[in-house]
């Protein structure tokens, strides 16, 4: 079974300030639900079998708006609800996700965060890997919006992001860096289950890179690779958003 994770559950606080309303960014539609980027994902030209969205902040309007405007995917749509949305980081969205289909015969997972409008060339490239996949992106790296990867001097990843958007701090010496393209694939899935098991439940409460760089750190370098957007928006604010 290939899955999508989505995470949409974050309180989108930079994105509301800045359109002067309370908003979820993943379903605003200015000029109609397809100029979404919830929308733009879900019609990607890849077959997953099911789509694991995990919402929380604005439930009742992400529930309405999959009922209505997604009824095509009906049959393949898992909406899951992150009551810690709050109280936790965004680890919390991937485990609740990663939970609905950890029972299940998943051969591979993709993960994206739910606001980038990505170019479809290379997410098509990330789905049809026969590889777990990492992503990167054009951009600056800049710590009040990026999330950044850099490898060690044993060549191992490791992902730095700072949630008060203010500096980046790496107490080591490193190899490379790059600007995170904030989508994953794990094609390894016995050993998702693995580092899932075995990660405890404080480790969920901070973001999602825990797991990532759990996840990758323990892989070869054989069995992993590193794609790059050709496209890429990271959608902060309106006028990211505007820029598609």
């Amino acid at each position: 079974m290939k899955v999508l994770i989505i995470t949409v559950a974050g309180t989108s606080s930079r994105f509301s300030e800045s359109i002067g309303k309370p908003c979820l960014k993943c379903i605003y539609s200015p000029s109609g639900i397809e100029s979404s980027l919830l929308y733009r994902i879900l019609h990607q030209p890849v077959n997953f079998d099911k789509y694991i969205i995990v919402g929380g902040y604005m439930y009742d309007s992400l529930k309405k708006a999959v009922e209505k405007d997604f009824s095509e995917y009906r049959n393949k749509i898992i909406l899951v609800k992150n009551d810690k949305y709050i109280e936790y980081g965004s680890g919390y969205s991937l485990y609740e996700g990663i939970k609905a289909v950890i029972d299940k015969a998943v051969d591979e997972i993709v993960f994206a965060e739910g606001d980038l409008f990505i170019d479809t060339e290379t997410f098509l490239r990330v789905c049809n890997s026969d590889k777990s996949v990492i992503t990167c992106n054009n951009e600056d790296i800049l710590a009040n919006k990026a999330v950044a990867f850099y490898f060690d001097v044993n060549n191992k990843v490791r992902y730095i992001y700072d949630t008060e958007h203010n500096t980046f701090k790496i107490d080591e010496p490193f190899l490379s860096i790059f600007n995170s393209g904030q989508i994953w694939k794990f094609a390894n899935a016995e050993h998702l289950h693995k580092v899932y098991e075995k990660m405890n439940e404080n480790e969920w409460q901070g973001t999602n890179l825990v797991f990532i760089e759990k996840y990758f750190s323990t892989l070869s370098s054989q069995e992993y690779e590193i794609l790059k957007f050709k496209r890429w928006i990271n959608c902060n604010i309106i006028q990211d958003f505007e820029k598609i």
